[in-house]
């Protein structure tokens, strides 16, 4: 589930700790990353129990109208029997999950009711009641749409989930897409059995995010040096001190990894500038990474494309 662009993220996110708070423990620091990783594969876990504490809810709802005399209100069954539903709760991993870290949303009540009260209002949940489908296609369907349209970008669960857990900040935006993808992928026949997707793709994105965090701080001279070459007219201190972190990591993937195109290295990097660091900054690295490169390849120091 940890792909390479939240694993370059955690990795500036840590680096930028470790030269601010002075310790310089790079063992300590190394675990903080590793937990940081482990924290966002939580929150992929924590959201998809967001759908079953929706459909807990209207279950709810359905049992006090269900009491009261007013019957036209009743919701619709179809909606608390969507079988995609159904199968997630049962699943053995997320409810491994449920079991060990104890994260319920019974605490976020407000959210839940605001949050089913807006699938009830919407066309998707009125087309989804309207059709008479009843396939499990169209379960799962249904919950890929609402997640799309109400918790893809939804800022009061923003504010919320950083409240819950530091490590959360800016981490939603690209978890949001794994449980998408998630979703997608279910298949009626694996039952319980059905598999989230894991921790690290494979061992070698493990072994990434390894040895180009040590390589960042290992090498910190050679690169600090190349960057100060490269931008002769500034002084190095008055560069951004994010910008020498992303250029620092930048260089260490660019000289550690020959299976790494230098393209794609460099628009991950400008990428994370333009969110995490100045207005300008993104323009700024790509010039001054590339000046390097190419100062690199007319040396003979660099032989990648």
């Amino acid at each position: 589930m940890i792909n390479r662009v939240l694993i370059r993220l955690k990795i500036i996110q840590i680096i930028y700790a470790y030269y601010q708070n002075g310790s310089k423990n790079l063992d300590s620091a190394e675990k903080e990353l590793f937990f940081s990783l482990s924290k966002a594969y939580d929150l992929y876990h924590y959201l998809l129990t967001l759908i079953i504490a929706s459909t807990d809810y209207a279950k709810k709802r359905m049992e006090k109208l269900r009491q009261s005399s007013e019957k036209d209100l009743y919701p619709h069954v179809k909606f608390t029997q969507n079988k995609f539903t159904a199968q997630l709760r049962v699943n053995m991993q997320l409810d491994e999950f449920i079991t060990t870290r104890k994260k319920t949303w019974d605490d976020n009540p407000d959210f839940i009711k605001e949050l089913y009260e807006k699938i009830i209002a919407s066309d998707i949940y009125k087309k989804y009641m309207a059709t008479s489908d009843p396939s499990y296609e169209l379960d799962r369907e249904l919950w890929r749409k609402l997640y799309k349209t109400f918790i893809f970008n939804n800022e009061s669960l923003d504010s919320y989930l950083e409240e819950q857990s530091l490590y959360w900040n800016d981490d939603k935006e690209i978890v949001d897409t794994f449980v998408l993808k998630t979703i997608r992928r279910f298949d009626e026949k694996q039952g319980a059995n059905q598999p989230l997707l894991p921790e690290f793709k494979d061992e070698e994105d493990k072994e990434f995010t390894r040895h180009l965090f040590r390589r960042t701080i290992l090498n910190e001279e050679y690169y600090r040096h190349l960057i100060s070459e490269s931008v002769k007219n500034w002084d190095i201190e008055r560069v951004a001190f994010m910008d020498v972190i992303i250029m620092q990591c930048a260089l260490a993937e660019i000289l550690s990894f020959p299976n790494i195109p230098i393209s794609v290295t460099l628009n991950e990097y400008v990428e994370i500038a333009k969110f995490y660091s100045t207005p300008k900054s993104g323009s700024f690295i790509n010039g001054t990474l590339d000046g390097i490169v190419n100062q690199l390849k007319s040396e003979g120091k660099l032989t990648k494309n």
